[in-house]
């Protein structure tokens, strides 16, 4: 990807980020992290990270969002009263920021590894290493089958994990349903 294409993805990503946090209207702070989304999707395609792109687009920008937007809609949050700011929280706000600004930079400067680029994958020899004959099959005629590794990945080894993301999930939405509820009956009273 041309460095020009880089900061625009990088920008809208960055800027639609600061419009989830600093946009008034639920919606249009959801609406805002769609496009953020979209943003952070591209940025991966530029990492030749295909699979991953398109997750962020099928799951993150059209089924969580869909989510979002319909529990935004069932509560009907109204748009937040313009309120008086305060300097104390911006003045944390801001030192935060800075602090993990130079966290990063710290970082950035002793990981002198990360310098370096990554060796080429053996194809062959990955092929030994898996059980599964697509997979194996793949491997051998030189594609790198990543949905099927992730997908072996996160069934054989994170089963547990997936449940249980799974039911934070339901948990989530049958709070939203009784609290919609809750709050229809207490303005029927």
């Amino acid at each position: 990807m041309p460095s020009l294409l880089f900061y625009f993805f990088a920008a809208i990503t960055l800027i639609f980020g600061a419009g989830v946090v600093l946009a008034r209207n639920p919606v249009a702070s959801a609406m805002s992290l769609v496009v953020s989304f979209v943003g952070v999707a591209a940025l991966f395609i530029s990492l030749d990270a295909y699979f991953i792109g398109t997750l962020q687009i099928l799951v993150y920008a059209g089924a969580v969002m869909v989510l979002f937007l319909f529990i935004i809609m069932l509560l009907d949050i109204q748009a937040e009263a313009v309120k008086k700011g305060h300097v104390m929280p911006a003045i944390g706000g801001v030192f935060l920021a800075v602090l993990f600004s130079l966290q990063i930079v710290n970082v950035l400067g002793v990981f002198k590894e990360g310098n370096k680029p990554l060796p080429a994958l053996d194809m062959a020899k990955a092929a030994e290493t898996q059980t599964l004959p697509t997979i194996v099959n793949d491997l051998k005629a030189g594609t790198l089958p990543d949905a099927k590794l992730m997908g072996v990945t996160l069934f054989k080894d994170y089963p547990l994990h997936l449940q249980i993301v799974g039911l934070l999930l339901l948990a989530g939405t049958v709070g939203v349903v009784v609290l919609s509820k809750r709050d229809r009956k207490e303005e029927s009273a």
